[in-house]
């Protein structure tokens, strides 16, 4: 895969269990909601991603400052926040990280993964149930 360079993303920190992982690039799929978040490095590591403003209208959140300070931004229309996804067996359980986003500073192309304190928000939101604003407990 061709990789060109200003569309490199560099996580400083890497992400959580893969902080090796320093450049990833974001793989759209147009004809989907879910998009890739592709390691530079190792082509077998990606994750799948979702703009989760696109699937949950009331998602809120408030970036921490030192998040803010270590990526470097300044002005919210520089920032992107995507989430993982995890697909199990059956789709219809399909649910997204809303506790710990992606958030990236288009403009400096940087990222982190942001575990946010906010209680309304869990690591396992479903996507596709009727009530997709619900957590999994």
């Amino acid at each position: 895969m061709k990789i060109e360079k200003e569309k490199i993303i560099h996580f400083p920190e890497g992400i959580p269990a893969f902080e090796e992982e320093k450049e990833f690039v974001i793989i759209l799929n147009h004809d989907s909601p879910f998009s890739y978040l592709q390691s530079v490095k190792d082509k077998d590591l990606s994750f799948i991603i979702i703009n989760p403003f696109e699937i949950f209208n009331d998602y809120d959140i408030i970036i921490p400052e030192t998040a803010r300070n270590r990526l470097k931004i300044e002005r919210q229309e520089d920032v992107m926040i995507y989430t993982i996804v995890v697909i199990p067996e059956n789709i219809e359980n399909t649910t997204t990280n809303l506790l710990g986003p992606i958030v990236i500073n288009t403009r400096e192309m940087l990222g982190k993964q942001v575990i946010l304190d906010d209680e309304r928000y869990s690591t396992k939101h479903f996507i596709f149930n009727k009530d997709s604003q619900r957590k999994v407990e």
